[in-house]
């Protein structure tokens, strides 16, 4: 059962790029692939509709042999399949992605939300605040913000954090 005191992960970065350009790394197959997933992980993505009640669908999948061996000594799969849609979506400032949690073993399925704002902050940054749902367990939403934050790394060499 969800842990109702748990909040709200917010994560946000400034990073020197246009609106435009972050969005089209979260809706486009291409942009979605060259950062999602935790550093030794990449996303293969299967379908991605980027629109209000598009879909999304893509495999996150071990992509080094370290995190192979790795998922494999903890008896874990080396890829996962996952699956959301876009329930809000304001191109170039917000959208909601709404995914299922369907692949945790012992926990019943769930879905999980993360909301993506995209705010000009002059000077040619842009404010990128994501804000994730708590996960079923307090372990596991410090797993999940683990993970983003891992993945963000890859966003932040690319345009420079600027904190």
């Amino acid at each position: 059962m969800m842990d109702q005191i748990q909040s709200s992960i917010v994560i946000e970065r400034k990073y020197r790029a246009d609106p435009r350009e972050l969005w089209e790394l979260w809706t486009t197959k291409d942009g979605f692939e060259s950062w999602w997933g935790p550093v030794g992980f990449r996303a293969d993505v299967v379908r991605i509709e980027a629109r209000l009640g598009g879909a999304l669908h893509y495999a996150m999948v071990a992509d080094t042999p370290e995190m192979v061996a790795r998922m494999k000594q903890m008896g874990q799969p080396t890829s996962t399949e996952c699956r959301g849609s876009f329930s809000e979506f304001r191109p170039h400032e917000r959208f909601v992605l709404t995914q299922a949690i369907d692949f945790l073993p012992g926990v019943k399925p769930y879905d999980s939300r993360m909301v993506v704002d995209f705010i000009p902050a002059g000077d040619g940054n842009v404010r990128m605040i994501v804000t994730l749902s708590p996960m079923h367990d307090a372990q596991t939403t410090e797993m999940q913000k683990a993970g983003f934050t891992s993945q963000l790394s890859k966003l932040d060499r690319r345009y420079g954090w600027t904190g």
